[in-house]
């Protein structure tokens, strides 16, 4: 014997019967996400991030198209307060954010690298990085597809590259060079270019 509350509901239910399609089987958890159900929109990429904008150079374009040569997970080291200290391992003095460390075994020294992860980088006198890297560099702790980017003098160096340490980066050749890489003052053409869009390395261990 029914209760007066659900004979109540019952009468209720014949006379007004609910419209077609209101009453559904339960939605899964995959149709849900499938069907873009509660689905919220993400801020964009570029929101609150300090990468600047540079127009890539028909070098740059053809080096992107090309591909991966290597791929290799990034440490961060510097100079002073504990850090490296001399010459890279070609005898040079090693350039912030130019320098790069790597296993001579995996990545030829002396290889200029791309990396377009890179490009975009703002360093801390506004300078937007090119994405170019050299090979100039080894260390006992770096085998096989691992690198060490040189940021520059102090750990406050490492900051504009925080964000790439203990990733996974692309690597594209991008030629050899002669040598010591290049300062950043040495390349008039590439650095006019980047200061006037809006808006640091040690030796071998």
């Amino acid at each position: 014997m029914i209760g007066a509350a659900a004979a109540l509901a019952l009468i209720w239910a014949i006379a007004f019967p609910a419209p077609a399609g209101a009453v559904e089987d339960p939605v899964s958890y995959e149709a849900a996400v499938a069907s873009g159900l509660g689905a919220e929109s993400t801020p964009s990429a570029t929101e609150g991030s300090d990468s600047g904008a540079l127009a890539l150079t028909p070098e740059q374009q053809a080096l992107m198209a090309d591909g991966a040569d290597w791929t290799a997970r990034v440490n961060l080291y510097h100079a002073g307060g504990g850090g490296a200290t001399g010459n890279d391992s070609l005898g040079c003095r090693p350039i912030a954010m130019r320098t790069m460390a790597v296993d001579p075994r995996y990545i030829p020294r002396r290889t200029r690298l791309f990396i377009p992860e890179t490009v975009g980088m703002r360093m801390p006198d506004g300078t937007i990085h090119d994405g170019y890297w050299y090979a100039s560099d080894t260390g006992g702790a770096i085998k096989g597809q691992k690198i060490d980017f040189y940021t520059g003098h102090g750990r406050g160096s490492m900051a504009p590259a925080m964000r790439f340490n203990q990733r996974r980066l692309t690597l594209i050749d991008a030629g050899r060079f002669e040598g010591c890489p290049p300062s950043w003052d040495s390349l008039p053409s590439q650095t006019t270019q980047m200061a006037a869009l809006p808006a640091t390395g040690g030796g071998s261990r």
